[in-house]
């Protein structure tokens, strides 16, 4: 058991630094939840479907993008590769403020991607790269708890996946930020939400930002942890 023990310190030494990052990832998923559930339950007046939403603010830009209904939970996105708008089936059949929020929200990452949005190019063109980290990620970190960090590939191969991972998570804000803008801004302009309905929406939009928010800060966290692990 002992043994055991040590082997584990290397990697998870220092993991109180991550206290505070996990609190506001934790915070951000109730937030986030809470929010859209309350507005979830407050119908537009306007009457019209997240589907309708997306839709009407494709074709008002002239692009012919077509918005399916995915059965994935929170499975709301934008599909750069196939050029489709997916939304799930609490936003695509809702006329809710909470669901014409996140439609116009995924929309604005299809009109990103029309106007090639500098930031959302070079997360794209970042992804490849990501994604390799991410897969490597895990074996490394298993590898970390037997032979713990001082073994250089282990502890420059963590440093690399990790400095990935927080670079994508901060790339990533610009994108999202920008979507939920656009998102406000084109629901106003279509006169889809009142005056009263666009800060309910805007609550929404705010609460998803926070996720965003604390992945970054996780991951910045990360990285300074096993950073300081290696300096000793």
């Amino acid at each position: 058991m002992d043994s055991l023990m040590i082997m584990m310190g290397g990697y998870y030494s220092g993991f109180w630094i991550m206290i505070p990052a996990l609190i506001l990832m934790f915070w951000a998923q109730i937030k986030v939840s809470s929010t859209f559930a309350k507005y979830s339950r407050v119908p537009s007046l306007s009457g019209v479907t997240g589907a309708d939403v997306a839709r009407v603010l494709l074709q008002a830009r002239g692009l012919d993008i077509p918005v399916e209904r995915t059965e994935r939970r929170l499975g709301d996105h934008y599909d750069p590769i196939k050029k489709v708008v997916r939304l799930s089936r609490g936003v695509h059949d809702s006329t809710s403020v909470a669901a014409l929020g996140v439609a116009a929200h995924e929309t604005g990452h299809a009109l990103q991607h029309a106007d090639a949005y500098g930031p959302l190019v070079a997360r794209n063109a970042f992804f490849p790269v990501a994604g390799f980290a991410s897969r490597a990620m895990g074996p490394l970190i298993i590898a970390s708890l037997f032979v713990g960090l001082r073994f250089p590939p282990i502890l420059y191969g963590l440093l690399f996946c990790f400095a990935v991972y927080a670079l994508f998570a901060v790339v990533t804000l610009p994108v999202e930020f920008n979507a939920s803008s656009r998102a406000l801004k084109l629901l106003g302009n279509a006169g889809i939400l009142t005056a009263d309905e666009a800060p309910k929406a805007r609550a929404v939009l705010n609460a998803a930002a926070l996720t965003y928010v604390a992945s970054a800060v996780f991951a910045i966290m990360q990285l300074i942890r096993i950073f300081l692990v290696s300096r000793r």
